[in-house]
């Protein structure tokens, strides 16, 4: 089981793909593991060498003191990167992945080739929410927040169609540290790029998914009508449109990398 050193954590990651093809960083989603790239995978692995890790206080990766920073996972990112003597690299995250890559994309642009964000925003949610969701996770544990959470997730239509998938994802909520869920919820609370997002220059695809509560397709081109090079593609899906509208998601990430 393979593990990078980034500072006090060790990031479990897999690669996968040939190693001369350009290599592609997968960064998930709050609550969630590597495993949500699933959908992905036999697909960017034609492509790309792919590369997706736990993020910090998920999965296998480390769960280190609170409070997380989007500034800290995002060298947790590039720490795996150096791992594997990635120079350069495209990126793909959702959500809390997505902040991951703005941040990469505006301090970090020299190791970038292409980003893709999906279902994020240069600032999600109120301090107040963030606040009491990391107090729930800590009197009642995981169970409550991974219950509503599959709702933001997930449109209804999708829920009823398709339980063995959602479940697989409900059972990963449920297994997530609640330390370190709550860790880098500390770093979604405290993260705000609503006023760097004209420095980033690095080409970058915007995905929202229609019927998403959480990000919203008003967040999504928020994101792509304030950076220089940004473009926007809607989905019909709700958070995970990766794995919602996996199809098209895929193709579009495909596209835009290989364009």
């Amino acid at each position: 089981m393979p593990f990078a050193k980034s500072a006090d954590a060790q990031i479990h990651y897999v690669l996968e793909g040939q190693a001369d093809k350009p290599p592609l960083i997968l960064s998930n989603s709050l609550g969630a593991d590597l495993s949500m790239w699933d959908p992905q995978i036999r697909e960017f692995t034609k492509s790309f060498r792919v590369l997706r890790s736990d993020t910090r206080g998920h999965g296998k990766s480390s769960v280190t003191p609170s409070p997380y920073s989007i500034e800290q996972l995002a060298k947790d990112v590039l720490a795996v990167a150096n791992s594997q003597h990635f120079g350069c690299f495209h990126f793909c995250g959702l959500s809390m992945g997505g902040q991951i890559g703005m941040w990469l994309a505006a301090n970090a642009p020299q190791r970038l080739n292409k980003v893709v964000l999906c279902s994020t925003a240069a600032k999600i949610g109120t301090t107040e929410m963030w606040n009491a969701r990391i107090a729930t996770v800590f009197k009642e544990g995981m169970k409550d927040v991974a219950a509503a959470a599959i709702e933001r997730w997930f449109t209804t239509a999708f829920r009823e169609k398709n339980p063995s998938s959602v479940e697989k994802i409900h059972k990963i909520l449920v297994a997530t540290s609640p330390e370190g869920y709550a860790a880098c919820c500390s770093g979604l609370r405290d993260f705000d790029f609503r006023e760097k997002l004209s420095e980033i220059r690095v080409p970058t695809l915007v995905i929202s998914g229609t019927h998403d509560p959480a990000t919203t397709p008003a967040d999504g081109q928020f994101l792509a009508n304030h950076m220089t090079g940004g473009c926007y593609v809607e989905l019909n899906g709700a958070h995970l449109c990766n794995i919602e509208d996996a199809d098209r998601f895929t193709e579009e990430v495909r596209a835009f990398l290989n364009s």
